[in-house]
């Protein structure tokens, strides 16, 4: 390796420069983004078949859809909840489906089915990702302008702008109201004039049209015939004839009043306590947020001038904030890791120059991944980013490994700095290559832990490959250059505490080796009471807590409130959220839902942005809000959510972390299941928000016809059933176009004849014989009271009850949780099982787990070919052992949870302390090998495992210690690698020696002499 070296120099140094030049090329190209982009293997279906009982939905729509859905290829799992009239379909697929092609599978299976559906079915498809989310949202609000006017501005306005920036794969619009010409019919004058709806109908909807009626040529040109008669304003369809008989003419505002007005609406939006207009940007899977975001910014900066006057436009959430601090406060750790490294190595080996060495490697390498991270299509995002950052002080160790031992050798004068790294190539590619080992099987998670890690262990793995080639080919090459004898000779005669503790170890290590088995099992004796017990005590959870500057809160008011009252609660609610100082804006929905989904009119969300740092937590105001609430908002319920949460939750299909899903083809035996589970998982201390999925949708008007009084009346169903929706929702019969605009026109009956349930009865309907008869004689009308919404699963009535947590972890609540469900008396028809976030941290656990045992036993093969003795690859396998108790313990005294991040550490830790046990017995002398021969491996190596041991701690402390937003996604794994090498590089040199005695065999006593 030395002559290859010395002979290749230039070109070892120009694809250095090279790869580092490329490197930061790329560095500075890369799309950022909050999260990886991940392919959810799940896509929701929209159904709508106008208005309609739930019951009757799902006979009639629901399950015909989840039928053929369920039949398409890779489908592993089919959830739906039906309203009336509506249901919204989640199918989940198995991981590493092709999603585009699943969606358009789907998508052909409903329309295919669409034929044999009811009148007026529709359907959208949705693939879900995390871009369902919008990336940036801007509230329209106005003193002046009314909402017709805003939405207008915004969609034909802003929209088209804001649509045409690369990156936006949406712009959608909330909130505002249609324009609508309204023809209130006179049922009266009609029947006086012997004219019913029908025939206003039949007028408006033939006679707005234009047509093309045929080409012809005069003389030299072509022309195209047009017959146009179409409605341009009030006049026109005011002037349109109804009747004409005996020379005089009934026009439609003889027996109507004509009015533009607006559509009926549903819904709520508001923003900082002004009803508004909310645009929502959702960028591309492949899009640079920070780009993005800024070419938005300068859009809407350049054209504000050409903007209506009094408009303005607001941002109420940009989740660049978030990104940009969370990238600032990831590079902040990765610059405070670096200097607290490069003192370490100062005062280990006394060489300003060797730091330069460091400073030189340290962003190569982190500029070289990028290039990598270029070529596999990945983005700089808080995973990626947080992976070079967990890095740096394993890339420092491999620099300083190889610069330590230069150091050693030079000191000897009898050896070069190429001779002298030549020595460590093979330890350092087999200790590198014990850590990159580890994230082999990460390439094989699914799920939420595969989706979010794999791009982290992407990041680490291209690091450590780029590192230990620097470290052996670059590193010599500086250290040639700036290295002197001279500081080799000062770093061996500096420390003298470090001579010390060298003797001090060699003194302390005779008695535990020459009693090797007696000791070795004393420390697994240890670990395993120690590891027992902090597996009792370690808290759990799913996906590490971080504050994101904002959460959701949704919110919903007692069923069958109208939209009025519910509005009247939640702007009491905003009058609390606005005094809380922490607050920042927010913007409100109701009716409507932030990522889509089926929602009633008493129901909806907010998006409450908070103030940047310093703060209270985000977990404090969410609580106080939530207190607030249930004590001056009585009949209001609230849940609270940080978007990342809820961005899994809504991937995933479910949001809370506790679900208790109940099947039965009972329906009243699973409703009495649902209650009494709510009153079993209330008393569970640290369960909130405790509610059943299936909400009422509210009260319903029945009108159950007589079918013999129909008879004597001259009516059939059919046209009763045609009257009365007329009579009460109106009839849109055609269109008038205005510009791009297109405004419908609605057929109505008046006000005050259906603004109440007793005036229903008074509902006039006309018969065949042109008579008029209130509907009380042909029908009954009565109220039907809490319609509640169905849910279904795998083709099977389902119903569950959700509750989130407070001021407690995952797993000790669902123990609790499990214990309240075992102590219910369910109906003996009713079965449950656990779903929500916990079923997907069980199974990400186990994903782990497998990963885990793969990781130690590549490391076990990779040893063996290392050393060619079992051995010494047992030895180092058990350190590793003995030191995963200790990394639980760690756990438990920093009250971390074991979430999936704690996971990843805990899996990286086998690699990094296999490193090390590669570097001490890299050193121990081939053939028979003696207590002195290991005694002298560990003083060999205890400077540079400590030294190692002291950089990663230290590079990884600001993570651990969650500076700055983002770090704290981070901050468990980080934590359990420091807890690793706290337990286990001591370990390295005690226990590997003490195991490896222990395994040697005894020796045979000499006969005695004669025998």
């Amino acid at each position: 390796m030395s002559a290859w070296l010395s002979r290749q120099t230039r070109f070892v140094l120009a694809a250095f420069l090279i790869l580092t030049a490329g490197g930061a090329f790329a560095l500075l190209n890369l799309p950022v983004s909050l999260f990886p982009t991940i392919q959810f293997p799940r896509i929701s279906v929209s159904l709508d078949a106008g208005d309609r009982p739930a019951d009757l939905m799902v006979t009639q729509v629901t399950r015909p859809v989840e039928e053929a859905l369920r039949a398409v290829p890779g489908v592993r799992n089919v959830r739906s909840q039906t309203s009336r009239g509506s249901a919204e379909v989640s199918v989940t697929f198995n991981w590493g489906q092709d999603m585009t092609s699943a969606a358009l599978q789907a998508e052909s299976e409903v329309a295919r089915l669409a034929p044999s559906l009811p009148p007026g079915f529709a359907f959208n498809i949705r693939r879900m990702d995390p871009t369902i989310f919008p990336v940036l949202g801007y509230s329209v609000t106005s003193k002046t302008d009314s909402l017709v006017s805003l939405k207008n501005f915004a969609l034909y306005d802003l929209r088209p702008l804001l649509a045409s920036v690369n990156g936006v794969a949406e712009v959608s619009v909330l909130g505002g109201r249609d324009s609508e010409y309204q023809v209130i019919v006179d049922p009266i004058r009609l029947q006086a004039l012997g004219l019913s709806v029908d025939d206003v109908e039949t007028v408006l909807g033939s006679g707005n049209l234009v047509a093309a009626s045929g080409r012809f040529e005069d003389r030299s040109r072509l022309f195209l015939t047009i017959v146009d008669d179409r409605l341009n304003s009030i006049e026109d369809i005011g002037g349109i004839v109804l009747k004409s008989a005996g020379g005089a003419v009934v026009n439609l505002d003889d027996v109507a009043e004509i009015r533009l007005s607006t559509a009926p609406e549903w819904t709520r939006v508001t923003a900082d306590g002004e009803t508004a207009v909310l645009v929502n940007i959702r960028q591309a899977p492949d899009a640079n947020s920070l780009a993005l975001t800024d070419q938005v910014k300068a859009i809407l900066a350049r054209e504000a001038h050409r903007f209506p006057a009094g408009v303005r436009i607001t941002p109420y959430y940009d989740q660049s904030d978030l990104v940009r601090s969370a990238a600032k406060s990831v590079r902040d750790s990765i610059l405070i890791g670096t200097l607290l490294a490069g003192v370490v190595l100062f005062l280990f080996l006394r060489s300003f120059r060797f730091v330069l060495v460091v400073a030189i490697l340290l962003p190569a390498v982190l500029a070289s991944t990028a290039l990598l991270l270029m070529a596999f299509g990945l983005s700089l995002n808080i995973m990626t980013l947080g992976g070079m950052a967990a890095a740096v002080g394993l890339i420092v160790d491999d620099i300083v490994v190889m610069l330590e031992h230069i150091t050693r050798r030079l000191s000897d004068a009898t050896i070069s700095v190429l001779e002298a790294a030549g020595e460590m190539v093979r330890p350092l590619v087999g200790s590198s290559m014990a850590t990159i080992v580890v994230f082999t099987p990460l390439a094989f998670l699914s799920g939420v832990t595969g989706g979010f890690f794999k791009a982290l262990a992407v990041t680490m793995a291209a690091s450590l490959a780029f590192s230990m080639l620097y470290a052996m080919a670059v590193a010599p090459l500086l250290a040639l250059r700036f290295a002197k004898v001279e500081d080799a000779e000062r770093a061996e005669r500096s420390n003298g505490w470090l001579k010390w503790l060298s003797n001090a170890y060699g003194r302390a290590m005779q008695w535990p080796l020459h009693h090797a088995r007696l000791v070795a099992g004393l420390l697994v004796g240890s670990a395993v009471l120690i590891g027992g017990f902090s597996a009792t005590r370690v808290t759990s959870g799913f996906m590490p807590q971080m504050d994101e500057g904002g959460f959701v809160l949704d919110y919903f008011a007692p069923p069958g409130l109208s939209l009025t009252e519910t509005d009247r609660l939640v702007l009491q609610m905003e009058d609390i959220i606005r005094s809380v100082p922490e607050v920042a804006s927010y913007s409100r929905r109701t009716g409507l839902q932030l990522g889509g989904g089926l929602t009633e009119a008493n129901e909806g969300d907010m998006f409450v942005r908070l103030k940047p740092m310093p703060r209270r937590p985000i977990e404090d105001i969410m609580q106080e809000i939530r207190a607030r609430v249930e004590t001056d908002i009585p009949g209001l319920s609230i849940e609270t959510i940080q978007l990342m949460g809820d961005l899994i939750g809504d991937l995933t299909a479910v949001p809370q972390p506790i679900e208790v899903k109940f099947y039965s083809n009972n329906p009243a035996a699973m409703a009495q299941a649902a209650d009494l589970a709510v009153s079993a998982l209330d008393g569970v201390p640290g369960v909130v928000e405790v509610a059943k999925s299936d909400r009422v949708a509210g009260d319903a008007v029945t009108v159950s016809l007589d079918r013999a009084r129909l008879a004597l009346e001259g009516l059939d169903a059919a046209s009763a059933a045609t009257q009365i929706e007329a009579l009460i929702g109106g009839h849109l019969v055609g269109s008038i176009q205005s510009g791009e605009r297109i405004i419908n026109v609605r057929v109505w009956s008046p006000e005050n004849i259906r603004d109440r349930v007793e005036a229903i009865e008074g509902l006039m309907l006309r018969s065949r014989s042109g008579t008029l008869l209130p509907l009380s004689r042909v029908a009954q009308v009565s109220i039907a009271t809490g319609q509640s919404q169905i849910s279904r699963e795998n083709l099977q009535p389902m119903t569950a009850v959700t509750g989130r947590l407070e001021g407690r972890d995952m797993g000790s609540a669902m123990r609790d949780v499990t214990k309240a469900m075992k102590a219910v008396a369910l109906p003996a028809d009713v079965r449950y099982e656990f779903g929500g976030l916990f079923a997907e941290q069980q199974r990400s656990f186990r994903d782990l787990i497998t990963v885990f045992g793969a990781a130690f036993i590549l490391s076990g093969l990779l040893l063996v070919f290392l050393f060619r003795d079992m051995s010494q690859a047992i030895s180092v396998l058990g350190v590793v052992g003995l030191t995963i108790p200790g990394v639980l313990a760690g756990l438990v005294l920093t009250g971390t949870e074991m979430n999936i991040a704690a996971m990843m550490g805990l899996t990286m830790v086998i690699g990094i302390i296999a490193e090390l046990g590669v570097f001490y017995f890299a050193e121990l002398p081939e053939g028979e090998v003696g207590s002195g021969h290991r005694i002298d491996a560990g003083r060999a190596r205890l400077r540079p495992i400590l030294m190692s041991a002291l950089i990663a701690i230290l590079a990884l402390a600001p993570l651990a210690l969650k500076i700055g937003e983002g770090s704290a996604l981070l901050a468990p794994m980080a934590v359990a690698i420091i807890c690793g090498l706290i337990v286990g590089a001591p370990l390295v040199l005690i226990g590997g020696p003490v195991i490896h005695a222990a395994l040697a065999p005894r020796k045979r006593a000499l006969p005695p002499a004669g025998s």
